[in-house]
């Protein structure tokens, strides 16, 4: 197979990258509030499980087709089959509808960075009327678009200079950052019913079916799985990356970062009388400032922790971002600069749908996560189980024979049975909830 013109100029950078586009908005944002609407420890250890069993296989089977084609994820499904192509274009309608509302979250995180700093978010004023005030305003739209911008610079740049150099430096400090809210969040009063309600699970939660479809959407949407970017980026490995590491180092990166996420911010929920685990997507930017507000210094410690956010949803958009472009460059033979500005052209389009009506945010929302995403999941374990050459998928996880491979039938049985059984209930169970 052809390679592609760029690669990642080094094996930690290519982990990196493919853990910063699985750590995002999904880890920091979206796990807290998923976990404290599923009753904490038993979704945890839910999660844990379909991480394992779900999203490294299907993980694998992504890599395994970006390595194996070299080519961007709609040229190289129909490499490998014409029929399947659409699977490509499945991963491209998802990473447009993404871009619909993800940046506007993102800005969101960027904006209250900067009310931290200036003092706004503690003037005084209700936590809520400040995030309402700032929604009706014209500040809402120029943050999403500032956002914006700081992505299409990081993607132009191409994938060792925007990519991979933007992955070296953001995650080693996003975990250093977790790391000292986590101490400082273990600081706080209600610290240890924090823990408790995100480690000690309740075993009747466990077996009920929204928790199940739950854990298994949110393996999905925190490790990238279903949306093609994996099978992107791994057109860019270098020769001889080990696959199976790789997978393996990027999921349980994501994990650990979910977990840090909810001891920094269950301690501090348990810390505060009134705020409560399971108040939905609004969790961090409605309720979390009210535990700042409380603390010696609450700007610095505000700023950091929506910085934080800030990072970390950098990381996920120059992943939607990059299956678009690449899309673009491959496809149409466009260079990357034009390809990127057709990328963000798309975004603005889709950003100020989401700005202007509600109705498209959630709209946007749902069909990608609980619809377009999860689908992508199941067609491609259903692809890589039976319809991917067994012996190119093995020669592909196995680096052409020269790494061992003792799993590698595991794998194929994941993949061919137990990841669509799965995948699928999930999937009729959102589509008919």
């Amino acid at each position: 197979m052809e390679q592609n013109n760029e690669s990642f100029g080094s094996k930690i950078g290519a982990v990196l990258v493919a853990a910063g586009s699985a750590i995002g908005l999904g880890s920091i944002w979206r796990f807290p509030y998923i976990a404290g609407e599923n009753g904490g420890g038993a979704f945890v250890l839910l999660y844990l499980i379909c991480v394992l069993i779900l999203g490294i296989p299907v993980m694998l089977a992504e890599f395994s087709i970006g390595t194996h084609t070299r080519k961007g994820v709609v040229k190289a499904y129909a490499s490998l089959s014409k029929r399947w192509k659409f699977l490509g274009y499945n991963s491209i309608l998802v990473s447009v509808l993404i871009s619909g509302y993800y940046y506007i979250v993102a800005g969101w995180s960027l904006y209250y960075f900067f009310a931290s700093i200036d003092g706004t978010l503690y003037s005084g004023e209700e936590f809520s009327t400040i995030f309402s005030q700032f929604a009706d305003s014209w500040k809402e739209p120029f943050y999403t678009m500032v956002f914006l911008l700081l992505t299409h610079i990081v993607v132009a740049r191409g994938v060792r200079k925007g990519l991979e150099r933007t992955a070296e430096w953001i995650m080693p400090i996003l975990f250093v950052m977790m790391l000292v809210m986590a101490v400082r969040s273990a600081m706080m009063p209600g610290a240890m019913k924090g823990y408790e309600f995100l480690f000690k699970p309740d075993f009747t939660k466990m077996f009920e079916v929204k928790t199940i479809v739950e854990a298994i959407g949110q393996a999905f949407f925190s490790l990238s799985v279903g949306l093609g970017c994996l099978i992107t980026f791994s057109s860019y490995f270098k020769r001889g990356t080990n696959l199976s590491t790789t997978a393996w180092s990027a999921s349980m990166m994501t994990f650990f970062v979910a977990i840090l996420s909810g001891m920094i911010i269950f301690p501090a929920v348990f810390s505060v009388e009134g705020l409560k685990p399971e108040q939905g997507p609004t969790l961090i930017f409605e309720t979390l400032p009210f535990v700042f507000k409380d603390m010696s210094m609450p700007e610095l410690w505000s700023a950091i922790f929506f910085l934080l956010i800030a990072m970390a949803a950098l990381t996920s958009t120059i992943t939607f971002y990059e299956v678009i472009t690449e899309y673009f460059q491959e496809q149409h033979n466009i260079s990357r600069k034009h390809s990127a500005r057709l990328s963000t052209l798309i975004a603005i389009v889709a950003s100020i749908l989401c700005l202007w009506s509600g109705m498209f945010f959630d709209l946007f929302d749902k069909i990608s996560a609980n619809v377009l995403m999860p689908l992508g999941g199941l067609l491609t374990a259903i692809f890589a189980g039976w319809v991917f050459k067994r012996s190119d998928f093995k020669n592909a996880i196995s680096n052409g024979g020269t790494l061992r491979a003792p799993l590698f039938s595991v794998l194929l049985f994941l993949l061919r049975w137990v990841c669509p059984i799965l995948i699928g209930v999930t999937f009729l169970y959102n589509l008919i909830s």
